[in-house]
């Protein structure tokens, strides 16, 4: 069995940003950078939306093959 040896963070970040700006140029590379984050659902919250929508029979038969 072979060993990996991982990269250093920063050499990573420089090779990834490098690869950004070399396929999107300056302006989109940074835009792309710059993007804001999606605000992550708390997780109860989210459990209870996915519940909310859920359509309860088909998702029991397809569990449990009825």
């Amino acid at each position: 069995m072979s060993t990996v040896k991982y990269m250093a963070e920063e050499i990573i970040i420089k090779r990834g940003v490098d690869a950004l700006f070399k396929e999107l140029g300056p302006v989109e590379a940074v835009r792309f950078i710059n993007l804001p984050k999606r605000k992550r659902v708390e997780s109860v919250k989210r459990h209870r939306q996915w519940q909310r929508q859920l359509a309860k029979e088909p998702f029991l038969n397809e569990v449990f093959r009825k």
